[in-house]
């Protein structure tokens, strides 16, 4: 895993939403590796340099969780959204991160694969 090439950062502090037993667990080790910070949760209560949406198809709105990402986001800060790649379960379409991301006042920036099971969208904040 290149966290490095995803765009995280050494010394930024990382929120992770929408974890469950099927994250990829050496991706976020190397997030945390490269950044030298634990991934915080929902309840951090503290300002985050950027945050990691972990995103399947069956989890409810896209648009609601992209919102929920920006409540804790510096200002400017990315969003990394993390989905499974086609054919694994709980695929999302990129036509609906594309119709999702405006909406919640993001845009994307690149797409690439994350890991072996879940690709990585990079959407960041327009001028909020």
């Amino acid at each position: 895993m290149d966290a490095a090439k995803l765009g995280f950062a050494p010394d930024t502090v990382i929120q992770e939403l929408g974890w469950d037993d099927d994250v990829d667990e050496a991706l976020r080790v190397a997030i945390e590796d490269l950044t030298g910070n634990a991934l915080v949760d929902g309840d951090y209560g503290d300002v985050a340099d950027g945050v990691i949406l972990w995103w399947r198809e069956d989890d409810g709105d896209l648009v609601d969780a992209l919102v929920d990402t920006l409540r804790d986001l510096v200002e400017g800060g990315p969003v990394w959204l993390f989905t499974p790649k086609v054919g694994r379960p709980g695929y999302v379409e990129g036509a609906d991160i594309a119709e999702a991301a405006p909406i919640a006042g993001l845009s994307t920036t690149t797409t690439s694969s994350a890991s072996a099971e879940w690709a990585s969208t990079k959407l960041s904040t327009y001028k909020r």
